[in-house]
């Protein structure tokens, strides 16, 4: 009798947990559909979900009975995306044709990480919230985000947030580069490398080079990928930072645990740029699907972690990093712009 209570008790949470993995589907669905929708088209599938996501907390409170498998979404979810999002960076290409752009994306990347983090302390700024932004403007948006998070040891309703705001204010910049070119004195070069060095998110890269032609969409996505290179060397940098301020502090609890995930996303880059099409065949058509399914993974995710979020804490929370981001975010492109 004993044994069948605990199988019927093992089944029902594997029921919720499994409701709560779906959860966070559906809501990334609804997303889906509403990026589809004129006007929300630009802003894309991640931010709308993560807006519904928050919406629902507001109006119907987390839904604790699904808490395991939203979690499980938020987190283990989240590690399968960053690990499958390394499939979209080409080692080979940036090596041979992209050094010369690496060295300008690990300049900005420190500048704009350091010049954020400074202006948050000068405002009394939301830090957490502020770096993870410094973070995302400066390397690849949401997944920059994603992976730092958990090194930073960052709320989930932050990390939330940060994502949220890095998807919206990039979309914007994204269809203010796109209203300005035709009108820039750029060569289609000059324009791909200022929209790579600056833009948030590849998706964001790809909506302003675009129209610039081939050319322009080409060496943008070369220099938005030195970036997204750069992830695992800040990743590490930052896990040193980390151990050093926790140093004396109960230690195994503090430690900041090893990102594997980020070994897998090396991997996946290394899979990406010398396996496949070299060794293996892979056709365009399942790289598009896996590129998809990272898409929604990724979403997920962040539904998930959008759960987390509170109306009244965003409102106080994250004005002042959404002010200093949009702020640093507009040197970044002034100055860049004057350096192409």
């Amino acid at each position: 009798m004993f044994v069948n209570i605990e199988k019927k008790q093992k089944l029902n949470s594997f029921l919720w947990w499994s409701a709560g993995v779906a959860f966070t589907f559906l809501i990334a669905l609804f997303g889906y559909f509403f990026s589809l929708l004129q006007g929300l088209d630009n802003v894309g599938q991640l931010a709308c979900a993560i807006i519904i996501a928050v919406i629902y907390r507001h109006f119907f409170g987390y839904p604790l009975i699904l808490k395991n498998g939203i979690v499980f979404s938020s987190q283990k979810l989240l590690r399968l995306a960053i690990i499958l999002y390394g499939l979209k960076l080409n080692i080979d290409v940036i090596l041979q044709d992209g050094l010369g752009l690496l060295l300008r994306d690990g300049i900005i990347i420190a500048s704009v990480i350091l010049l954020t983090v400074w202006a948050a302390k000068i405002f009394k700024a939301d830090s957490t919230i502020s770096l993870l932004l410094g973070v995302g403007t400066g390397v690849c948006g949401a997944a920059a985000i994603a992976a730092i998070a958990p090194i930073v040891k960052s709320k989930d309703e932050d990390t939330a947030i940060s994502v949220g705001i890095i998807a919206l204010v990039g979309t914007v910049f994204a269809v203010g580069y796109t209203l300005i070119e035709p009108v820039l004195p750029l060569s289609s070069e000059s324009y791909g490398i200022w929209a790579g060095s600056t833009l948030h998110e590849l998706a964001h890269v790809a909506i302003a080079a675009e129209p610039a032609g081939e050319d322009a969409l080409a060496i943008s996505l070369l220099a938005k990928l030195g970036r997204v290179f750069l992830l695992v060397p800040l990743a590490f940098i930052f896990i040193l930072i980390m151990n050093r301020k926790e140093k004396g502090k109960q230690t195994e609890r503090n430690k900041v645990q090893f990102p594997w995930f980020l070994v897998g996303f090396l991997l996946m880059s290394i899979i990406g740029s010398y396996v496949i099409d070299n060794t293996v065949q892979v056709t365009d058509n399942i790289m598009e699907d896996v590129s998809t399914l990272t898409t929604w993974l990724l979403t997920a995710a962040m539904v998930g972690l959008g759960l987390n979020v509170n109306l009244s804490d965003l409102r106080s929370k994250a004005f002042k990093p959404l002010i200093i981001m949009i702020i640093v975010s507009l040197i970044l492109s002034v100055l860049t712009y004057f350096s192409v």
